[in-house]
């Protein structure tokens, strides 16, 4: 086969994925499939609940499945198998961190984050605070979150689609981002919740299939034997038993371990906290609901994530990943589909090729699912938050909120697409946990001071979320993740005077250390008088109802 020359790409016919044209068509196939169903869910939106919450018409299953195709996102899929494939042990902290947050989702906030809001995180906070100064800054909290989240997201978009077309070059690469910015703004600003939902259902059940399929084949290589997988892992590692040990990423030095302790600390706060998660909770009916979705995608997720020690600790074992190989140049992101290729009967086989493209357009599913959640999520927050109820003092109909929710969109997948594109040489996990960190910092302790403190006030809602988000941006921002690395955003620049790449074990005690400072300095005490009846409503449902509908 002759080679096909085109600036920055690797010559088609010995570009690893094999069949280009099976690629693209699979790509094409899935794009093609999403689009229809956000067109589909465009013609069921006629108020601003099927634009925010999708009617509130699905069931716990429903939701359940959604939940998990939100969060099951490129971080878990190629992020985490690609951090485990690279550093072993400390790799798997991430599996066992994603997971066990959801324990804290469900124990602390599902059922009664449901039962007292409406459309979003600030409608729980303003019911007893004074609107404008909380609804301003949780909208600001939950658009920087989501900012954070997406731009994983981007980044893993050209890292799949780069390896599957073979592109080297950075600047088509970044033609990839701006690509699956596009698809996204379309997704949230035709299809609204009800559109996004049903995307993240259909990606969840491909997202499912395909690791099934992954793992066990696998597994089938090593006999079933997990001890065996391991060790050949740790084997072709170079490094040995130091591979399933602690250490190869953070260190074992004091710097390493708090940096390591930080990051377990954001993971598992952190999902509690995620603004597009905790919009899902909005979608079902009821409290009862809210809380079988969760259950359900407990069982969904702890399922998944189990299975991404197979993928993980078998590209280790099947795979180069020493220097120079493509799962370390791309930080580990591509190890899952290169893996794929590997179990299907490797590079140059016909299985290899299929289950390599099928897998990469599950990923891109992936991406495209969670992309949506997460640009629906702050475009709402600015426009029922920002717009209708702080700007406009409430005096705005539904179609002038829902034209600005979609401007919205269009505006924060632009910054997101900006900030993506130097980031592309970092792990997508890595990212996510950064996200994490701020979710927890700002969103987390006025969320269960507001649920289970009577005495917090809007003083205390507002030090609480300005005081974690920018205790936790800036400190990312002068940390090793911006600058003073060969793997930084910022190359030959180095202003990182905090040590550690994750925030979240000094931002996380800030945030709450400040609500309670805040609500002490602060002298309202008007929020004391509905707390009751905040209270009753997040116990029992009553009056949730109601609130849906003004």
């Amino acid at each position: 086969m002759t080679s096909i020359l085109i600036p920055g790409l690797i010559p088609l016919a010995d570009a690893e994925p094999g069949n280009q044209a099976l690629t693209i068509s699979l790509f094409t196939a899935v794009v093609a499939v999403t689009l229809y169903i956000t067109w589909w869910a465009s013609r069921q939106n006629k108020t601003a609940a099927d634009y925010y919450a999708g009617g509130r018409s699905f069931s716990g299953a429903e939701n359940g499945l959604a939940v998990a195709g939100d969060y099951m996102s490129a971080a878990s899929f190629l992020g985490i198998s690609g951090q485990i494939a690279l550093f072993g042990y400390d790799g798997f902290l991430y599996s066992i961190g994603f997971l066990v947050a959801w324990l804290v989702a469900l124990l602390l906030v599902a059922e009664l984050l449901r039962n007292s809001g409406r459309f979003t995180m600030a409608d729980q906070l303003a019911f007893r605070m004074k609107q404008r100064p909380v609804r301003t800054a949780a909208a600001t909290s939950t658009i920087v979150v989501s900012i954070f989240y997406l731009l994983a997201q981007m980044v893993g978009a050209g890292s799949l689609v780069g390896l599957l077309l073979g592109v080297t070059n950075s600047k088509l690469k970044a033609g990839v981002i701006v690509l699956v910015g596009a698809l996204m703004i379309i997704y949230v600003t035709v299809g609204g919740m009800r559109g996004t939902t049903w995307v993240q259902i259909v990606k969840a059940v491909l997202l499912m299939s395909g690791t099934v399929l992954i793992t066990f084949l696998v597994l089938l290589k090593f006999d079933f034997n997990i001890s065996k997988l391991l060790g050949a892992a740790a084997s072709k590692s170079g490094q040995g038993e130091a591979f399933l040990q602690p250490g190869l990423l953070y260190g074992k030095d004091l710097t390493g371990q708090i940096d390591f302790l930080s990051l377990g600390l954001a993971l598992v706060l952190g999902t509690a906290g995620l603004p597009h998660i905790l919009i899902r909770f909005y979608t079902v009916p009821d409290s009862r609901s809210a809380r079988r979705s969760v259950q359900w995608a407990i069982g969904l997720i702890g399922a998944f994530y189990l299975m991404t020690l197979a993928l993980g600790f078998g590209a280790a074992a099947l795979l180069d990943t020493g220097q120079g190989s493509a799962v370390r140049d791309s930080k580990g992101n591509v190890a899952s589909p290169l893996l794929a290729e590997i179990v299907g009967g490797g590079p140059d086989s016909v299985g290899g090729s299929i289950l390599l493209a099928l897998i990469a357009a599950v990923a891109f599913a992936t991406i495209l699912a969670v992309v949506a959640g997460l640009t629906l999520t702050s475009a709402s927050s600015f426009a029922h938050d920002l717009y209708a109820n702080v700007l406009a003092k409430r005096r705005v109909d539904e179609k002038s909120e829902l034209r600005v929710a979609r401007f919205a969109a269009i505006g924060i997948g632009a910054i997101a697409i900006g900030l993506a594109i130097p980031a592309q040489k970092l792990n997508i996990a890595f990212l996510v946990a950064l996200a994490f960190a701020v979710a927890a910092s700002a969103n987390l302790p006025a969320l269960l001071f507001n649920l289970f403190w009577k005495r917090f006030n809007t003083s205390g809602a507002v030090w609480s979320i300005y005081g974690g988000l920018i205790s936790a941006v800036v400190l990312v921002f002068f940390s090793p993740v911006v600058s003073g690395t060969k793997d930084s955003m910022i190359k030959g620049a180095d202003f990182s005077w905090f040590p550690l790449s994750n925030p979240g074990i000094v931002s996380i005690p800030l945030g709450f250390l400040l609500g309670v400072i805040g609500t002490y300095v602060g002298r309202d005490k008007s929020s004391e008088d509905r707390y009751k009846e905040l209270s009753v409503r997040a116990l029992t449902g009553a009056g949730a109802e109601g609130a849906s509908k003004h």
